[in-house]
């Protein structure tokens, strides 16, 4: 997923000001300040046209000067960008830009840990929909800047059939079946056996979802599957194991911790008064 050009900033800007700056409206409104972001620990940086997007918003005078490329990984300590402008909008949308900057870092940066575990296996590891609300499109774009890949990005691209549809529908064969007549989105199925893997293929969905597989079933599903269908893993896979998961010869791994456990990089924002 591609950033956007210009990301619409305008919901965060206003759950946090609201009717207006309080604290801001003490500084004159002829004052310049000039400010630098830095991280305090290793991260992969993501999140740039958000980040301006909300001093741009606040001010078009507003200006950033990025020292740090997007997807880039730095250090501890790196200097990411620079910003200068009236200091009322580099007040104001401090907070706001941190957020988005330092969830949106924390997200790419996860992404590159579990790319770089599964290097060279031919295996790729996609997101899920367990986003932090208001962010998902944002998220799935970080997830590909750390150098993963997309699922669906919502119930409306895509059909992925769990054991409650299943049930609902009468039998796997019968929801692949219905899903085939009611759209053309690629189609998904979810099984937790391989007795249910054999009616999965005989069904032939786009791919196949294997939740919760030891290593050996895994290694049988491949066997049996024979590269006629994609297969993916999910369930209690986590850096410590997804490299032994993905040699197995699944297709994926869903990962729902690329978005959901992620924990804010930690950034700071200083900010001086401009000089003369």
């Amino acid at each position: 997923m591609t950033s956007p050009t210009t990301p619409d900033i305008r919901p965060f800007l206003e759950e946090d000001i609201g009717s207006g700056d309080l604290t801001a409206a003490i500084v004159p409104s002829t004052v310049t300040a000039e400010a630098e972001v830095v991280t305090r620990e290793p991260m992969v940086v993501c999140g740039q046209a958000w980040f301006g997007a909300v001093f741009k918003e606040l001010d078009p005078a507003a200006r950033i000067d990025w020292l740090r490329a997007e997807g880039e990984a730095v250090k501890a300590g790196a200097v990411l960008c620079r910003l200068a402008g009236p200091a009322r909008a580099l007040l104001t949308g401090e907070r706001t830009a941190l957020n988005l900057l330092q969830t949106l870092s924390a997200t790419a940066t996860a992404a590159s840990q579990y790319a770089e575990a599964v290097a060279g296996t031919g295996c790729k590891v996609l997101d899920t929909r367990k986003t932090i609300p208001g962010l998902r499109q944002a998220q799935k774009y970080a997830v590909t800047v750390g150098g993963c890949h997309n699922h669906r990005l919502g119930l409306y691209d895509g059909v992925l059939i769990k054991e409650n549809h299943i049930t609902a529908a009468g039998s796997i064969t019968g929801a692949v079946r219905l899903a085939r007549e009611l759209t053309t989105a690629p189609v998904e199925v979810e099984v937790e056996t391989l007795e249910q893997l054999r009616e999965a293929l005989a069904a032939v969905p786009d791919r196949i979802m294997l939740d919760n597989f030891n290593l050996d079933d895994l290694r049988a599903a491949v066997r049996i599957t024979g590269g006629r269908v994609e297969l993916e893993a999910s369930g209690n896979i986590g850096l410590d194991n997804i490299r032994t998961v993905a040699e197995t010869g699944v297709d994926y791994i869903s990962i729902g911790a690329l978005t959901k456990h992620v924990k804010a990089a930690d950034l700071s924002m200083r900010i001086k008064l401009a000089q003369g």
